[in-house]
């Protein structure tokens, strides 16, 4: 029996208030008159709210009780508050102060302009609070996780931070004014004596900007606070042809340590792009001389300083290629300017081994108290774990190999005190804590839960590995299997056969871990059985798998898919008749095709934002080098389009199986998508329309790739669910 609609929506509003955790942060260690030690712990937390249509940051504070090797005691100092208008925050390294940066509206005649302050904390009290939209010297200051930053000089006297770059002023050619006296010939051509006067014929200048979710970042510029002063530097030396991020202090604090990417001949979308041309450089505060650290022809990013200051990691990508691939860690010695790796990209995953880094970023605290070890998460097949990386010999070890199967995130490490997120499909993000044992004991790890999420009743779930026959198999990289996470009802009779919703991932070089996921949880309530598909291609698996996706896309990945659908139907008890795919990105990619190449197993389908013409997508995406990369073909920016290649793309497309499509489809797009435009989405509407299909559009205004806004969300979900109970009945 499918679900009515409220008990869908009531399922939806009690499952959306599982909050996640987005940060963690240690206080100094007090020690007590008895000779214990304790120290606080604040963490982050996200939440939607559906009342509001928004989502919220709350904030909550633990004490940690311990002895150096094992939490003695851990609980909460407190109960939530809600976060306002902060836009990023950092505790200065000696834990005494704390930076904010905060948005807020102005008064009287200023009272819809956004102004933006950095707020300067002390124990109990604000000692400082610096308007930095009044000081004029930049734009808006970057919070994003791409670029932005908020550094604490070792000092702790002033503020690192990136924001854009001050546009000068523009006027019409025929703007009115009253005379000035001095007037001159250079004001009359545009040309003002005055530094800040306008100019005329800026007024629709083009600036380039980064893509989705990038589009109000062009040019960032480093800045430095004097926190006594209220005074703010951009700093000069950086490369004409680069935009910085990602910075931090120099060892000695005499200079900037940043990411820098380089931006020319014109930008491409850099959010979820981890191969993009940057080195890691240093400018020198006083000459306002830079000096490049590391290779200038890979892509890199995440640079994290150790504790003693002599040591930098990162990591390292090929640029170009796949957007996301398995990443080497590499490491700068400040003081013999020698740089080695540490790890390098794993070819094929094996059980008991390290399985390769694949992660957006290094935890901004990731260093262990001796300066040579380091803790990260990283993908290992349809799970994420933790691991312990010596940096001296390479040799890694897991933290998480006896704990519960799921997805595992390390939000923070001080003086040994780890701080991590858990979750699984049936069981919302945990708090756990633990000390990280000496080097050589690190299995001996004991986690603690701090913050609990009971398993949630109702939903049974597994991993799958699937080979692909034969004749499927990759000729240059055989051997490569795939992943399928199943999530079953538990609840009903054993005759009972539940419909089955498939869900490829997008990407397509990401992957599908077995955590908590709000859509597939609430489904699997309603009483679907969920299919959650790691083809071959995804993350986690080795650089091989990744490797073996592009040239193939449309066949290769579309027959792994299908491969999980077609056993599962077989093996569990599922209703063959009542078979669904949701996809979004890559994977509406993936289910436009499968409902055109196997049209009598799919008997509803719904698509977010999906690409069906490759070729149309080319020059009307942020990543153009995608739609040649996933073909097998080289980029080259200077590239005219190509007959052969355009045929090409055309063929691998869902669009061309639209004439065989039967099931009815259901689009969701996002006006502001940059990724993925639109007209992708309305060309296939409008295909389905002319051939008399069952089709309906959901249009989402303020809305990009991702349809990550609350109310869309919510929205999206509802009509799935509608779509799903009429079309499956």
């Amino acid at each position: 029996v499918l679900p009515s609609v409220e008990e869908a929506a009531g399922l939806y509003r009690e499952l959306s208030q599982h909050p996640g955790l987005s940060a963690a942060c240690l206080g100094p260690d007090v020690t007590t008159q008895y000779g214990g030690k304790y120290c606080s712990l604040y963490t982050e937390w996200s939440q939607r709210d559906l009342a509001r249509a928004e989502s919220i940051k709350f904030c909550r504070q633990y004490l940690l009780f311990h002895d150096g090797a094992s939490i003695v005691y851990a609980g909460p100092g407190g109960t939530c508050c809600e976060i306002k208008d902060e836009l990023l925050s950092r505790e200065s390294p000696s834990g005494a102060l704390k930076a904010v940066l905060r948005r807020a509206t102005g008064k009287g005649k200023e009272k819809e302009k956004e102004k933006q302050f950095v707020e300067v904390w002390d124990q109990n009290r604000k000692v400082k609070s610096i308007d930095l939209t009044a000081l004029d010297k930049h734009g808006s200051v970057y919070d994003d996780d791409q670029f932005g930053c908020l550094a604490w000089s070792h000092s702790e006297t002033h503020l690192l931070y990136v924001a854009e770059k001050k546009r000068p002023k523009a006027e019409s050619f025929f703007q009115s004014k009253a005379p000035e006296l001095g007037s001159s010939a250079d004001e009359e051509l545009g040309r003002p004596e005055k530094p800040d006067a306008p100019v005329k014929g800026e007024q629709f200048v083009y600036y380039e900007d980064w893509g989705e979710t990038l589009s109000t970042r062009s040019i960032p510029v480093l800045c430095v606070l004097d926190i006594e002063g209220s005074s703010i530097s951009v700093l000069e030396g950086v490369p004409e042809d680069v935009s910085p991020g990602q910075a931090f202090w120099s060892p000695d604090d005499t200079g900037v340590v940043f990411v820098g990417w380089w931006h020319e001949p014109f930008r491409l979308g850099l959010r979820h792009c981890t191969n993009r041309r940057s080195a890691l450089f240093y400018v020198d505060l006083t000459g306002g001389k830079c000096e490049l650290l590391s290779e200038d022809t890979r892509a890199v990013w995440s640079p994290r300083l150790s504790p003693d200051r002599c040591r930098i990691a990162y990591l390292e990508n090929s640029a170009l290629g796949p957007h996301q691939q398995c990443s080497r860690l590499r490491m700068y010695d400040w003081y013999t300017k020698d740089t080695r790796t540490v790890l390098e990209a794993v070819p094929r995953q094996a059980w008991g081994s390290f399985p390769g880094i694949y992660c957006n970023a290094l935890p901004g605290l990731c260093w262990a108290a001796d300066s040579q070890r380091l803790v990260l998460d990283t993908a290992q097949r349809s799970q994420q774990d933790v691991f312990v990386v010596d940096t001296q010999t390479g040799g890694t070890t897991s933290l998480t190999a006896d704990a519960r199967q799921g997805s595992w995130s390390v939000l923070t490490i001080d003086r040994d005190l780890l701080v991590a997120s858990f979750s699984t499909p049936s069981c919302p993000p945990t708090l756990q804590v633990a000390v990280l044992p000496s080097a050589g004991q690190e299995a001996q790890v004991q986690w603690v839960c701090l913050q609990d999420a009971p398993p949630l009743p109702g939903i049974s779930w597994a991993i799958r590995t699937l080979q692909p026959p034969p004749e499927q198999e990759h000729p240059q990289y055989r051997g490569l299997d795939i992943d399928a996470i199943l999530l079953r009802p538990s609840e009903g009779t054993a005759a009972q056969k539940h419909p089955l919703v498939v869900m490829p991932h997008g990407g397509p070089h990401v992957v599908f871990s077995a955590g908590w996921m709000l859509y597939p949880a609430v489904l699997c309530h309603l009483g679907f059985a969920v299919l959650l598909v790691n083809y071959r291609g995804s993350l986690g698996f080795g650089q091989d798998s990744v490797n073996s996706l592009p040239g193939n896309v449309g066949t290769q990945d579309v027959q792994d898919v299908q491969l999980c659908v077609e056993q599962v139907l077989q093996e569990e008890p599922l209703d063959s008749s009542r078979v669904a795919v949701v996809g979004g990105s890559h994977g509406g990619f993936l289910a436009c095709h499968l409902i055109g190449q196997f049209p009598s197993i799919y008997h509803a389908c719904v698509v977010r934002n999906p690409v069906v013409n490759i070729a149309a997508m080319l020059n009307a995406t942020d990543i153009p080098d995608w739609c040649l990369t996933e073909m097998g073909l080289p980029y080259m920016p200077d590239a005219l389009p190509d007959p052969a290649q355009c045929a090409e793309m055309l063929q691998r497309s869902p669009i061309r199986y639209v004439d065989r499509v039967r099931a009815p489809v259901l689009l969701m797009l996002g006006e502001d998508d940059r990724r993925v435009p639109p007209k992708q989405g309305l060309e296939y509407y409008r295909a389905l329309k002319a051939r008399g299909m069952t089709t309906r559009l959901l249009w989402y205004p303020g809305n990009n790739h991702a349809l990550a806004g609350v109310e869309a969300e919510a929205d999206g979900f509802m009509n799935i669910v509608l779509w799903l109970h009429k079309h499956l009945r």
